[in-house]
């Protein structure tokens, strides 16, 4: 029925990224084509980081192959959510799925002529509020970046800590972004115990932190570390447990179109969130244009049914020659309002 076309793309980091978990330069992706023939098709992407999820590049495109052979001997009738089933019974793997996944909105939004985020939600928003990154591992650093956030009218920022120094970096963005930045910090699980999270956290909380990222691994800790600590606790590595973006065991969850198998697995996830009374926003793993579009198109349909945090989704410009795409204007970014994932963008990076 379908025939599938993977192809591997790198992205150069500039500087690269460094975080509790290591150190990452040069981003492996993998590009998919889902295409039914006459011109109907659709494109998506995977895009794993092993140092974080610990999910491999081969690891993806063994299932991609596998898929293959799925979505060849599929019924020229079947829906989206059949063909995804039916790769997710021949190999659930999250990142995997999502290049599928993203791949089928794609196509759908093309045979209709309209952006995935109006198929997602009638009243869906055009632009996504989004936070700046800051990658700097030195106050000076931090705090240049920081002012120039400001400066380009971000309302967040967002850097990490467990990586030393702290709240001596937290201070000097405090002190660099003024009083009205949000200053959202991610600790990647960094913290090993409640008390030792909950230590660092009564550190950085005098600084005014919008929210912690992951200060613990696991639903339980996070839970326990949410009851006392000062600072709100948002769940990010640990969303990827079975059942946990709607255990109500943080105050926010952090949600990516990799981990949660795409578009659609994201919206279940945040649709559990939610029920719990937890609030979602949408983010990237440092994820190619495509990752990143399917961010937008699913935070700006979000939106449409309840609040939606500042979203990590500024992240393209990390990477060499993709200056200008989906770059963010005044800590906003619109959302690709033609047909499909990407339709009005022009050409994309090849890598």
């Amino acid at each position: 029925m379908a025939e599938l076309e993977v192809r591997p793309v790198t992205l150069r980091m500039q500087p690269p990224l460094t975080a509790a978990w290591g150190s990452v330069g040069d981003r492996e992706l993998l590009h998919v084509r889902v295409d039914f023939g006459e011109g109907d098709f659709g494109e998506g992407e995977a895009a794993p980081l092993e140092g974080y999820d610990g999910v491999s590049l081969a690891a993806v495109r063994a299932a991609l192959d596998a898929y293959a052979a799925v979505l060849a001997r599929a019924s020229p009738r079947s829906t989206h959510a059949e063909l995804l089933a039916a790769c997710a019974a021949e190999r659930p793997l999250p990142h995997a799925l999502a290049a599928i996944d993203l791949a089928l909105w794609d196509r759908a939004g093309r045979r209709t002529g309209f952006p995935v985020a109006q198929l997602i939600a009638a009243g869906a928003v055009r632009s996504v509020a989004v936070n700046a990154t800051i990658r700097a591992a030195d106050r000076a650093g931090a705090a240049e970046a920081a002012a120039a956030a400001a400066a380009a009218g971000f309302g967040c920022v967002k850097m990490k800590v467990g990586i030393g120094d702290d709240a001596g970096r937290v201070a000097a963005v405090r002190a660099a972004a003024g009083d009205a930045m949000a200053i959202r910090v991610d600790a990647n699980g960094a913290w090993t115990s409640v008390d030792e999270a909950l230590a660092h956290l009564r550190a950085l909380a005098p600084a005014g932190i919008e929210l912690c990222e992951e200060p613990v691994h696991g639903v339980e800790a996070m839970r326990a570390v949410r009851v006392k600590s000062p600072v709100p606790v948002a769940m990010d590595e640990t969303a990827g447990e079975r059942g946990a973006p709607g255990a109500g065991a943080a105050d926010a969850v952090a949600l990516k179109i990799g981990r949660c198998g795409g578009i659609s697995g994201l919206l279940r996830d945040a649709r559990a969130a939610r029920a719990a009374g937890t609030k979602v926003y949408v983010t990237s793993n440092f994820d190619g244009p495509w990752g990143i579009a399917a961010g937008l198109h699913a935070a700006a349909g979000l939106r449409a049914s309840g609040p939606v945090g500042y979203c990590g989704l500024a992240t393209l410009g990390a990477f060499e020659g993709c200056a200008g795409v989906l770059d963010a204007v005044e800590g906003a970014i619109a959302v690709p309002g033609g047909p499909g994932l990407v339709g009005g963008l022009g050409e994309l990076p090849a890598g």
